[in-house]
């Protein structure tokens, strides 16, 4: 590998030759591949999203690359090219958390976001890392008996998740609104490859992209755990939405919220979601406002779930 270019003397253009450092930096991220080095891989994709209009700076002739240059990121956050280069390159593995921010402050990151450029840059020393695996393949993730009494009487929509959107259990009112919500699918595999959930989905876009992030934010710094690589395959192989979300490298934190989904028997709903930490897992619960169409349409499948017959969207009865 060459090493870090020297600084360019003042007044030289920036051109093609910046286009052939990020193909350098594409393929040599580390000395063992671009998974040893994911500050650096997160830096680059980062960079690559933000416009030198965005930056407040002007964007020049012949630029032929996505977002930012390095040496525009290095002088935005007040450090040397060479200094950047070299964490870009994995080739520093020290950076302060004052050069943090200010790359932050650059790349406009997010609160969530800048938590997670803080946690690549500070990765757990390797024994722990390997401690906190070993512990992991003894302990299958488990839901506490009081959640599937709580499932069985709260009357609304709700389902256990794990760390990786494993489905862990669910109850009948859950399977009602969504049949991949069954224990033993994964959410995040459902929404991305089955036909049946994009469908479902009225934004399936918004979600997809918010799945993803909200993956990449739960798994932080952990790459030795073999459930997440062999999910991570098999979207990557199966999926270009899912190769697309995974480079840009967002993190978000997937929490409450509201989404609008469209059952194949009652039609549209416009759902509220909150989920709960309980012990290592989260209670997902979704609920409507009261007295509006979407809570008429939850009482509804409610009686389909405990087997009546009640109207369709089409007004015919249905079991």
């Amino acid at each position: 590998m060459a090493g870090p270019r020297l600084a360019r003397p003042a007044g030289a253009t920036v051109g093609v030759m910046d286009e052939r450092d990020d193909e350098d930096a594409a393929g040599a991220l580390g000395p063992d591949g671009p998974e040893t080095n994911r500050l650096g891989a997160y830096l680059r994709a980062r960079r690559g999203l933000v416009t030198p209009e965005q930056a407040g700076i002007p964007s020049g002739p012949r630029r032929r690359v996505p977002g930012l240059r390095r040496e525009e990121v290095a002088m935005l956050a007040g450090i040397s090219s060479d200094y950047y280069l070299r964490l870009e390159r994995g080739r520093d593995h020290n950076p302060s958390p004052q050069v943090l921010e200010a790359l932050a402050r650059v790349l406009q990151l997010d609160d969530v976001e800048l938590d997670y450029l803080m946690l690549l840059a500070r990765p757990e020393p390797p024994h722990r890392t390997q401690a906190r695996a070993r512990a992991r393949r003894g302990a299958a993730e488990r839901v506490p008996a009081r959640l599937h009494a709580l499932l069985a009487s709260i009357g609304l929509p709700a389902f256990v998740e794990g760390k990786t959107f494993d489905v862990l259990a669910s109850n009948e009112l859950a399977r009602a609104l969504n049949p991949r919500l069954r224990p033993g699918e994964n959410r995040l595999r459902s929404l991305i490859l089955d036909p049946e959930e994009h469908a479902f989905q009225i934004d399936w876009d918004r979600q997809t992209a918010g799945f993803v992030a909200a993956f990449r934010q739960q798994v932080g710094d952990d790459v030795s755990d073999a459930r997440v690589l062999e999910l991570i395959g098999e979207l990557s192989v199966a999926s270009g939405r899912f190769r697309e979300l995974w480079a840009r490298h967002d993190v978000r934190a997937l929490g409450g919220g509201t989404t609008d989904v469209a059952h194949p028997v009652v039609g549209e709903l416009r759902l509220h979601r909150d989920k709960l930490p309980v012990d290592d897992v989260l209670l997902v619960v979704y609920y409507a406002d009261e007295g509006s169409e979407t809570a008429e349409k939850l009482r509804l499948l409610a009686s389909l779930a405990a087997g009546a017959a009640v109207p369709g969207a089409d007004g015919k009865m249905v079991r």
